[in-house]
């Protein structure tokens, strides 16, 4: 203070050692200086101006550094710690920083350090000391380092002084950080003393320390385990995420050369294992059968399946492939290689020609349990792959063997029809012998309608459901189908309790369709309406939606509406609560609407009465 007064402006600088002082033309030192108070006895003297300007050199690199006198002595009076950061050179002042450091922890110390360290920690006593007196002053130790064999004894040492020791592969230089303070150090030579370290007590620079630390942590394993293996030369069990896909690739054709007894493979896609053929696997695949290795792949079903499977027997036939259901189809290709290591890839687009850009992340793991449990749902999926194959069979056959009945079923149907009406025609039969003839036509005409509806459905599983489109009155269609209707309701004496009505604009409604199918569905939807409707009415309206682009045809009957059981899947195949009827007529109609490009629904009317069916057509289908 009393400095102040006497020189324009002063400066602090930590540790500053010896002194000099330079003119205009003189540079002067004290060789060494005594007690404090008194004059040195010795001094340099220069007026070399060469010498003068280093000096000068010198003294403005170090007056840049320092820091003004009033702040630091506010630092002391107030006790105050100033944010700073800086490097400290030299073993003195690394490990005085490092001690001091150590002295200033209060609760807890998070350090990592690279393999060399836990010889210095255990080696060096100042190091030492300092761990032991932070947990004697009631702080807490997480440290990390790599075990190796090298320094096993000293990372035993290490977990006596600390309050948890992790393993993490690959660590390089150290940071530690307390409370308030970050330590860093790249530069670690066994066994001894530190001889640069950066410090800082910036809290943002603290923040950023325990937040690398933290991620590092949180990845390493317990020291003990990684003993542990090194001790029984156990194969340390790792998960690696591998963001590049030409490293993953590579690394998954690595092991599959390195098979032993098998290789199992689940493709995402077909087109997956298409990128994988143009890439050469299948030469990859002859080697290592060659080796006596067994692949076995499962590639999901596709209209180019059958074509890869071939192809790839055509190769290597040793190789066996199984065409899979659909719903195996995922993002992800798994490969198993010996049940000991397994790989899955992230798949981005298939349907780009360069294998690297349509895989995305990889996952590499070597732990036995993962990899074990991937190939016993391999092995799952196998088996049920074999189901899968059988049942596509048993359904082929099956489609076979209805399909010739079907048309078998129709061909005598015909002149049992057509005989039977012309005997009917003879005014000479009786009315028991009447009776009989229009039981005999009745029941053709619903076998005739039964193998008509086993050949649509027989078209539309096979997707083979032709349209013949043609532009026609549909107003024309509806009115011939209620005139047949009305017919059919008086032959059954239902007309004194059943009435059936259309509601429609008075102008004709042309569309573009098949004009047999769509007259099909609604002679499906009146069919059903009139079963299930005793007494009451039947209504069919036809309207124009949406700017007269879409028509909307409805049946609302009276009758006993739609099971709540049957409601959620009456479209489907068979579901009918009727003895009467087989419950086919429904899907045949909504797959022939969809052809259209349609819809249809239904719903029960509000309070129970009755049922109404909806569909509904574009103009130009």
């Amino acid at each position: 203070k009393e400095l102040i007064k006497i020189v324009d402006e002063l400066r602090h600088l930590d540790a500053i050692k010896g002194n000099f002082m330079i003119s205009e033309e003189e540079y002067l030192a004290p060789v060494n200086l005594d007690e404090e108070g008194k004059i040195a006895s010795q001094l340099i003297y220069s007026n070399v101006d060469e010498i003068v300007e280093q000096q000068n050199y010198i003294f403005e690199t170090l007056w840049n550094k320092a820091i003004p006198s009033e702040q630091r002595i506010t630092e002391i009076e107030e006790n105050k710690t100033v944010p700073r950061t800086e490097v400290l050179y030299g073993a003195e002042n690394a490990v005085g920083r490092g001690v001091q450091f150590m002295k200033n922890t209060k609760e807890k110390m998070d350090i990592f350090f690279d393999s060399k360290a836990p010889s210095i920690v255990i080696e060096i006593d100042a190091y030492r000391n300092g761990y032991m007196n932070i947990r004697k002053g009631g702080g807490k130790i997480r440290a990390f380092t790599e075990i190796t064999k090298d320094n096993i004894h000293y990372c035993k040492e290490l977990i006596k002084i600390v309050d948890e020791l992790r393993h993490l592969d690959g660590i390089k230089g150290g940071i530690a950080v307390n409370e308030t303070e970050y330590m860093a150090t790249t530069v670690l030579q066994e066994a001894k003393p530190l001889t640069q370290v950066i410090y800082s007590n910036v809290k943002e620079v603290v923040d950023q320390g325990q937040y690398i630390f933290d991620i590092f942590w949180y990845r390493a394993i317990p020291a003990e385990q990684k003993i542990r293996e090194i001790e029984h030369g156990i194969e340390p069990s790792r998960i690696e995420v591998i963001p590049d896909t030409k490293v993953s690739i590579s690394r998954s054709l690595d092991l599959i050369k390195s098979a032993v007894k098998e290789v199992l493979v689940i493709f995402a896609t077909s087109e997956t294992f298409s990128l994988a053929m143009n890439m050469g696997i299948l030469q990859l695949y002859k080697e290592v059968t060659q080796n006596g290795a067994k692949i076995r792949l499962l590639i999901p079903d596709s209209q180019q399946s059958q074509w890869i499977v071939n192809e790839l027997k055509s190769v290597v036939p040793q190789v066996g492939v199984r065409i899979a259901d659909k719903s195996l189809q995922t993002r992800i290709t798994i490969l198993v290689v010996d049940k000991t290591e397994l790989m899955i890839w992230e798949l981005k687009d298939d349907s780009l020609e360069d294998p690297y850009e349509a895989g995305g992340v990889a996952t590499y793991s070597n732990n036995k349990s993962i990899a074990s449990s991937y190939a016993s749902i391999f092995e799952n999926l196998w088996k049920q792959t074999e189901l899968y194959q059988k049942l596509k069979e048993a359904d082929k056959i099956k489609d076979e063997f209805i399909n010739v009945a079907a048309h078998e079923l129709r061909t005598p149907i015909q002149p049992i029809l057509g005989l039977a009406d012309v005997l009917r025609s003879k005014q000479r039969h009786g009315k028991q012998e009447k009776e009989y003839l229009d039981v005999i036509i009745r029941n053709a005409k619903r076998l005739q309608r039964l193998s008509e509806d086993i050949l649509d459905i027989t078209k539309i599983e096979s997707k083979s459901l032709g349209l013949k489109k043609e532009l026609f009155n549909l107003s024309e269609v509806i009115l011939n189908a209620i005139a047949d209707f009305n017919n059919q309701i008086v032959k059954e004496n239902k007309d004194h309790r059943l009435k059936l009505r259309l509601v429609a604009p008075e102008e004709d409604i042309f569309i573009e369709a098949d004009k047999g199918r769509i007259n099909q569905v609604i002679s499906n939807l009146l069919s059903n309406a009139i079963k299930f409707t005793k007494e009451g009415s039947i209504n069919l309206a036809v309207e124009k939606k949406d700017n007269n682009q879409e028509i909307l045809v409805s049946i609302q009957d009276t009758g006993t509406g739609i099971h709540p059981e049957i409601l959620p899947r009456l479209f489907t195949k068979f579901a009918t609560k009727s003895e009467i009827g087989t419950g086919l007529g429904l899907f045949i109609s909504k797959s022939i609407v969809e052809a259209h490009g349609g819809k249809i629904w239904a719903e029960n009317n509000p309070g129970g009465n009755g049922t109404t069916f909806t569909f509904s057509l574009p103009l130009n289908c």
